[in-house]
């Protein structure tokens, strides 16, 4: 299960809006025959590569997969049907499909046709490689992780605004290698207009993540900026029913997609992301709009680059807007604390507090 567990990694960053999922075959007498993982959505299941690489020597023997095989017609046959059909025996199981499609279904018909399932072998690991599907399964919407870089004395910007770079090379490449693993980057008009972005992963992930500006009265510039261009990767902008049509018309001539949600704010911006398939996105915006989306629930993970620099001034940008807390007790503490560096930088990683019950 390690060894499927490891292949299910490969497919970081391509799967969504399907989860993470590795397969490995043994023969009868306990041989490796086949290996398999899920490489991109749309694409042949794990549990499939896997029997097509043992071919006949899979008959009588064991499958190990990270997640229950699915038992529904989706872009591809149901994989409970192709391992029975293979003559598998048994097979073990990390963990449950929470996907309602599935949801016990396809071990249940294992069972019926007389294989054995063998269910909660590395649960703990294969839950935490597929915690953003599991989150969007049962909540509605995407896995929302908050980073941002500042500096010793928390501050994001010089009172002039300036503020690049405050972290080092490391650091940066490290942002890449992070929204590789998203599946959209997220920040407000305001980021758009003071730093004109790029936000791709500079080439470690193909398709790039979905670029998404949430932005009310859609005040955004015009040409030349990088988000505009659609050749290097998608952008949305996101916009409350108040945005001027002419404004959406002048993105629309841009070959920019624009989305009317319901409200402009963090909440509706992932329900609708979820709709489109996305896992996990990572919000790189500006304080107002971060404190906004940890107010409503949409930041499950924080990563802070702390950079060994002292920039001060009382009226330089911090990384955060008004939280609305009325007592210290409210600011609860952040957990699964992983401190790392980048260079001369260093890494906070956390985990958000659990709700009161």
């Amino acid at each position: 299960m390690d060894r499927a567990l490891q292949l299910a990694a490969l497919g970081q960053g391509r799967t969504s809006p399907n989860p993470m999922v590795g397969a490995v075959v043994l023969s009868a007498d306990g041989t490796l025959v086949g290996e398999g993982f899920h490489a991109a959505a749309g694409q042949p299941h794990a549990e499939v590569g896997a029997l097509a690489q043992a071919g006949a020597r899979a008959r009588g023997g064991t499958l190990l997969v990270t997640l229950e095989p699915c038992c529904h017609h989706g872009r591809t046959p149901p994989c409970s049907e192709a391992v029975i059909a293979a003559g598998i025996r048994r097979v073990v199981v990390a963990m449950e499909d929470p996907d309602p499609r599935v949801a016990g279904g396809g071990l249940a018909r294992l069972r019926q046709a007389g294989v054995e399932v063998i269910g909660g072998v590395r649960q703990a690991q294969a839950l935490e490689l597929n915690r953003a599907f599991v989150h969007r399964v049962l909540n509605g919407r995407p896995l929302g992780l908050l980073k941002w870089g500042m500096s010793l004395d928390g501050r994001t910007a010089l009172p002039s605004g300036q503020s690049q770079w405050i972290t080092g090379p490391a650091a940066r490449d490290w942002v890449h290698r992070l929204r590789a693993r998203c599946d959209a980057v997220i920040v407000g008009g305001g980021t758009v207009r003071a730093d004109n972005p790029l936000l791709t992963s500079r080439g470690r992930r193909q398709p790039e993540p979905l670029r998404v500006v949430l932005s009310r009265q859609l005040e955004l510039p015009g040409l030349p900026m990088q988000l505009w261009n659609q050749a290097q990767a998608r952008t949305l902008v996101a916009h409350g029913p108040e945005a001027p049509p002419q404004r959406r018309d002048a993105l629309a001539a841009l070959g920019v997609e624009t989305l009317e949600l319901s409200a402009c704010e963090p909440r509706p911006l992932l329900e609708a992301l979820a709709g489109r398939g996305c896992n996990q996105v990572l919000w790189e915006c500006g304080p107002s709009l971060a404190a906004a989306a940890l107010r409503q629930g949409c930041v499950q993970r924080l990563a802070a680059v702390i950079a060994p620099r002292l920039l001060g001034g009382a009226a330089a940008r911090t990384p955060l807007g008004d939280l609305e807390l009325a007592d210290l007790a409210e600011a609860r503490l952040w957990t699964g604390q992983q401190l790392s560096r980048c260079g001369p930088d260093l890494l906070w990683e956390l985990e958000a507090p659990e709700p009161d019950p």
